[in-house]
């Protein structure tokens, strides 16, 4: 039984009591592993690297949260889970060690309190990141915040982005400083205001991480804001027609807008704008409010006890808010965690000294807003007792780190542990660099880039060296990656591998030859791409050499034994197994969602689901003639070509006729019923053929496929 399930709203009460239906559903056995798996991803419920237990992922747009919000997670973490909230590099919050069946009663508990899970994971928008200064900071036009917070209602359990080949991440930055890394996303937005006042974007997309990483081209130097919705809608409903799912490794949209090429992807852009159920899209600034500024009162006098580590945190640390008089504070949170007692206790310096806005940043660290002047050195020592006044927030000092072998199934060395010790010898051995903000360091525990390692100066990626019979824990070198004083955005290279023992040498290498190498005040970067990868391969060579491995190089970061490679699968890719009368079900389920869409009258909604329906159809029928399923458009000319010329199905018109009217015609109320009345149709047509073929085959037939969800 979940407690207060009626105490949420009507859409979470909804999606809560489905999701504890498929966890029954699926320990009686009555849901196959591989298509539960597939649901409860968009659930947010990950797998974890330990057997039976879950990670617990909490959707929070541009990183925002309320003093309260923050300890209803903590309270949660201790009920539920480990006392520990996890904050990511997506402005998100994780939970680890989470058990399945608790999943809905977590959900329920952050529901209260306005916080969802819905497509936190999965192939679906996943949370929107924004610059966590925004609102607060001179060189912005406007605060982007409503703006991202709109585009997340619009699309949170929109029927376009639910079932797509890949996930899709956006971002919006505060200004040209691309502090929110637009340039490697799917969708990028940066303010602009043209000459007759008008408030919009620039827009780019296609741009991403990982083994290919590409910076994403410019679709727009300026779109109106209330073109922003409708032009993510059609680049979404292009995604998750032409995009690929059979090869995992190929379906990010990066991947599409690079085959296809930038023109190619506006104009299909454009035929999807008639099927837009609004083409304009007015964004309310009201929806994200300043919070109120924290009140007038005395502050206790305290003595500070370490005068340089004071002046430091207010150097690195504070900032002066564009709104005079108040003062931001950025805290260091190491490895992006924080106990729940921690959270809870700066939640109550939040509620008594700052205003009541959050903000979970991009290096997993947090901001206060709205706090006085003259509480800075009580705060200081208070989040000092806390742990949370180290200096040097998002400085080298502050290495971004996924949990990479902790508790992820793909990652192959540890990430953790080694940042930890690369923080403690920059503090002991550079000192000088505690305010050096050109220089980033980004690890992450595989080639994926959860710790968005192509994104940094100095990264590292998660590797393995063979010598003598016996694997080494390595990590890959990457350098030049990040965002320069300008705002232009750079992928980084991979220059060499070396053992994961020494990768503080590595970084002693790097820093000292550029400390004597580099031009006054040459940015690293720069630095880097003058003297060449070849220069720095050389370099950093004698690091590599694995002839000289000692037994303490076959042992991991934060390990006490030998190194064993044990490389899980990740929740998104693997094998899928499934059998056609499965695929068939979603196709029923598909016409349900279309039927009750359209007695809401939500009619764009219906009209989608009615697509997906004749879609998922059409590949099951294809799929158990073992024709591969890849693509929607495939599908789609697959399907004329094996069942409507081969006269097995008879059709009115050619199949891709019948489902392409989607975007040829308004969703108004007509082509909504119209249109469902065909999906139906064309689903009895289907179950009609299938029989037949059961008739002949007598058992139902097992489809295997890297991914058949096309």
């Amino acid at each position: 039984m979940i407690s207060d399930i009626n105490k949420v709203s009507k859409e979470a009460k909804k999606d809560i009591l489905e999701l504890s239906d498929k966890i029954q559903r699926f320990k009686t056995g009555k849901i196959i592993e591989d298509k539960f798996k597939h649901y409860r991803l968009t659930r947010g419920v990950y797998g974890q690297r330990q057997l039976g237990v879950q990670m617990f992922r909490i959707k929070v747009p541009f990183g925002k949260l309320t003093a309260e919000q923050l300890i209803r997670m903590a309270d949660i973490s201790d009920k539920f889970t480990n006392g520990n909230l996890h904050l990511t590099t997506r402005q998100n919050i994780q939970m680890h060690f989470v058990k399945l069946e608790d999943s809905p009663e977590i959900w329920t508990l952050l529901e209260e309190k306005n916080i969802t899970a819905r497509e936190a994971c999965g192939n679906t928008v996943r949370n929107l990141t924004g610059s966590p200064k925004a609102g607060i900071i001179p060189e912005e036009l406007f605060d982007i915040s409503p703006y991202v917070q709109a585009v997340f209602e619009y699309f949170l359990r929109n029927p376009i982005c639910q079932e797509m080949g890949r996930k899709i991440k956006m971002a919006f930055s505060a200004s040209d400083n691309d502090s929110a890394f637009t340039y490697f996303h799917d969708f990028g937005f940066i303010p602009r205001i043209n000459e007759e006042g008008e408030k919009g974007f620039k827009v780019v997309v296609g741009g991403g991480l990982g083994a290919q990483s590409i910076v994403a081209p410019t679709a727009y130097e300026f779109l109106p804001a209330n073109e922003v919705i409708p032009f993510i809608e059609a680049g979404l409903r292009v995604f998750d027609r032409y995009g690929e799912r059979a090869k995992r490794h190929k379906a990010r949209m990066k991947f599409m807008v690079k085959s296809m090429g930038l023109d190619g992807f506006m104009e299909l852009i454009e035929k999807e704008r008639k099927s837009i159920k609004n083409k304009l899209v007015e964004i309310d600034e009201t929806i994200v409010v300043q919070p109120d500024p924290a009140a007038e009162k005395e502050v206790p006098a305290v003595e500070i006890q370490d005068q340089t580590k004071y002046e430091n945190w207010l150097k690195t640390n504070v900032f002066e808010q564009k709104q005079k008089g108040f003062f931001a504070i950025q805290l260091k949170v190491l490895l992006g965690n924080i106990s729940s007692d921690n959270a809870r206790a700066l939640s109550a310096l939040v509620k008594d000294w700052a205003g009541d806005d959050i903000r979970i940043t991009i290096n997993q660290g947090f901001i206060l807003r709205f706090v006085r002047e003259e509480a800075l050195p009580y705060l200081y020592t208070k989040l000092d007792e806390l742990n949370l006044a180290e200096p040097g927030f998002d400085t080298i000092m502050d290495i971004t780190a996924c949990p990479g072998t902790d508790t992820c199934n793909l990652g192959v060395t540890n990430s953790t542990a080694v940042s930890v010790e690369i923080e403690k010898m920059l503090e002991k051995e550079y000192p000088h660099l505690v305010d050096e903000r050109n220089i980033k360091i980004k690890i992450s525990g595989c080639m994926n880039a959860c710790g968005q390692h192509m994104a940094a100066n100095i990264g590292f990626h998660g590797s393995s060296i063979k010598q003598n019979g016996l694997v080494a824990p390595a990590m890959q070198v990457v350098i030049g990656g990040g965002v320069d004083p300008s705002g232009k955005g750079f992928v980084a290279e991979k220059v060499i591998k070396i053992p994961a023992r020494r990768i503080l040498d590595v970084i002693k290498y790097l820093l000292n030859d550029y400390d004597q190498g580099a031009n006054d005040g040459e940015y690293f970067n720069d630095y880097y791409y003058r003297q060449g990868k070849k220069y720095f391969y050389d370099l950093l060579k004698p690091l590599g050499d694995k002839t000289n491995l000692t037994d303490g190089d076959y042992i991991d970061w934060g390990e006490d034994k030998k190194y064993e490679q044990a490389i899980g699968v990740g929740e998104c890719a693997g094998v899928s197994y499934d059998v056609v009368s499965s695929i068939l079900e979603e196709v029923n389920e598909k016409i349900d969602l279309s039927k009750e869409a359209f007695g809401e009258k939500l009619f764009a909604d219906s009209i989608y689901h009615s697509y997906s329906s004749l879609v998922i159809g059409a590949k099951a029928l294809l799929l158990s003639e073992d024709v591969q399923c890849n693509t929607h458009t495939k599908i789609i000319d697959d399907f004329d070509e094996h069942f409507v010329a081969a006269e097995k199905i008879k059709l009115s018109s050619s199949f891709k006729e019948l489902v392409l009217q989607i975007n040829k015609n308004e969703p108004s109320e007509d082509f909504a019923h119209s249109y469902l009345e065909q999906a139906n149709l064309f689903f009895k047509e289907v179950q009609a053929i299938r029989a037949k073929q059961l008739s002949k085959e007598g058992a139902d037939k097992v489809v295997i496929d890297e991914y058949y969800k096309a």
